[in-house]
């Protein structure tokens, strides 16, 4: 990646690491660094920032459709739904790092609870490689917003918890190997 591009029109964007909402202006050559889970971390003037999926015409890309939900024959049960949410979660990133979240190590906890003849609630618990990182919200938000495009979940919530402390040990192995630290 790491290809120049000029942005093509004003952005909203998350400064990285700190998480505050900016304006990119209109004509800034942007590198894009990563585009993983439908959106884009791009450095602009030396500054990383996180360009969200609906955006990335500003760089110059398509934006692309949300996918529709995927039509059921009928009820799902609750242990395909896990699969389903488990899935959804891989496709969320840490602008920085080029490992989904759920590979990181970074969600506690998922739980499914019925609240109607087939939806819903989801509960997440997730942590963040720093306590300090000011993405948390942004990456909290991702998550719930993730989940709430699944059509049996009508709630999601999400927890941002720093008990137990994460550390590299929580990765898998795969995540390890794409780091370089195995």
């Amino acid at each position: 990646m790491n290809e120049p591009t000029t942005l093509t029109r004003d952005v909203e964007a998350s400064v990285v690491p700190v998480g505050t909402m900016v304006t990119l202006m209109k004509g800034e050559t942007a590198h894009i660094t990563q585009s993983l889970g439908g959106t884009y971390t791009v450095i602009v003037n030396g500054n990383m920032f996180r360009i969200e999926s609906k955006d990335a015409d500003a760089l110059g890309l398509e934006v692309q459709a949300r996918p529709a939900a995927t039509p059921t024959s009928g009820p799902v049960t609750q242990e395909q739904l896990e699969k389903q949410v488990w899935e959804s979660l891989k496709t969320c990133y840490d602008p920085e790092i080029p490992v989904n979240i759920v590979d990181l190590g970074l969600i506690y906890d998922c739980h499914l609870t019925p609240i109607g003849e087939n939806n819903f609630k989801a509960d997440v618990k997730m942590t963040l490689t720093a306590p300090g990182c000011g993405m948390g919200p942004v990456l909290a938000q991702d998550v719930q917003n993730k989940l709430i495009s699944l059509e049996p979940i009508d709630e999601a919530n999400v927890e941002l918890v720093w008990d137990p402390p994460w550390n590299q040990g929580m990765m898998t192995e795969a995540a390890k190997l794409q780091l370089g630290l195995m």
